[in-house]
């Protein structure tokens, strides 16, 4: 029996099924989908777990694709000239539990005054949002679920996948329902842009293709476990098409935003109001900087938790082998008195408390250490809301 990389590779060499995969959100021609353009960076595949082997692109979807499905949403708006204008965006979801719930991406349903979804072959269902979260771009719907049998997806560990493993994703790209599309995870840790204006963390990127209407579709493992939700594309400022770059909001980061939405019908995230960027000793000493390492903060956003504290933001902009740096705000050396030496060492430890909390920060400020204690705000519903 073939194992999964042998699938693939024949997939991508045009035997057998046709295979590749989605990640993106579009928004054209009566669909719905964000493309974020940038550099290309891709890397290379890494030998298959044997976990990973175990499943074959079949075999996850024989089990999976039932529990997918289509999300169209209307909406209705009025123009001063023509009237009453009605637009129909189209997406992905899955179904997560018996009870009927399903996740698909906040920019599938954004705006809309209606939401349907349908299976395979099946009449449409009207859909309720119970609700969403534009920072991570997720959100929840629930259908009536009493006249059919759910097939819910069973939620992997995205923190436990590594750079060339293999992927399928299952979507319904230009309408065309559960297809199936497959590559690796060609790298980690990424950042994205949420409808906000937030940056999403811990990002997986794929070099499966992502088309209009795979958006809110699982990524799936080689074990049929949800390992992410397909959300963006990168073009290389190229084209809107996929060019294989794709970029899926991890499931750990699903689970818990659509545990929080089913229980309270939102979510809070918590809100320092900063700009930052990570320097190292090259940077601090080119321009004598408090510490030569940690998080320079150089914006403080007005009427933010990190304003009302006293956080100062940096003042001149210089730029350093080819990078810029804006100088002259409080340096963080250490969070809840834990040292960090990287931008994303503070963001994580912010995004694990709660709105409320207090956050003892400690900086370097010209020659002094100073202690500020930052009471977290609730995160606003835009960057610049």
């Amino acid at each position: 029996m073939r194992t999964f990389l042998a699938l693939v590779l024949a997939a991508l060499l045009g035997g057998g099924a046709a295979l590749a995969v989605e990640t993106a959100v579009l928004n054209e021609g009566g669909t719905t989908t964000v493309i974020r353009e940038g550099a290309d960076s891709t890397a290379s595949p890494a030998a298959l777990s044997d976990d990973q082997a175990a499943g074959t692109v079949a075999r996850v979807y024989r089990d999976a694709s039932p529990g997918v499905v289509q999300v169209t949403s209307n909406a209705v708006s009025e123009d001063p000239f023509f009237g009453e204008q009605r637009a129909q965006s189209l997406g992905s979801g899955f179904v997560i539990d018996k009870d009927g719930h399903i996740v698909t991406n906040y920019h599938v349903i954004q705006g809309a005054d209606e939401v349907f979804v349908n299976f395979s072959g099946e009449d449409r269902i009207k859909a309720r949002v119970i609700g969403a979260d534009p920072s991570t771009d997720i959100a929840v719907l629930k259908i009536d679920a009493h006249r059919r049998a759910l097939t819910p997806l069973q939620l992997g560990n995205s923190d436990s996948i590594d750079v060339g493993d293999g992927v399928i994703a299952i979507g319904n790209p230009f309408g065309l329902d559960r297809t199936a599309t497959a590559g690796i995870v060609s790298a980690l840790q990424r950042q994205i842009q949420a409808p906000s204006g937030f940056t999403i963390d811990k990002v997986i990127q794929t070099d499966a293709a992502i088309n209009k209407g795979n958006s809110g579709g699982p990524l799936l493992n080689a074990a049929g476990r949800v390992i992410g939700v397909n959300t963006q594309i990168e073009t290389g400022g190229t084209s809107e098409g996929n060019v294989g770059i794709g970029f899926a909001v991890p499931v750990n980061t699903v689970r818990e935003v659509a545990s929080e939405i089913m229980e309270t019908g939102r979510v809070d995230h918590p809100y320092l109001g900063v700009e930052m960027q990570t320097i190292d000793e090259k940077v601090a000493k080119s321009f004598n900087l408090p510490a030569e390492k940690g998080v320079l903060i150089t914006s403080v956003r007005p009427g933010s938790p990190a304003e009302e504290a006293g956080v100062r933001g940096g003042t001149t902009s210089v730029i350093v082998e080819g990078n810029s740096y804006v100088i002259g705000g409080d340096v963080v050396t250490k969070a809840d008195g834990r040292p960090v030496e990287s931008a994303d060492e503070l963001r994580e430890i912010v995004t694990s408390k709660e709105p409320g909390d207090t956050l003892r920060l400690e900086v370097k400020r010209e020659d002094d250490t100073e202690t500020v204690n930052v009471e977290l705000g609730r995160q606003p519903t835009s960057v610049t809301g």
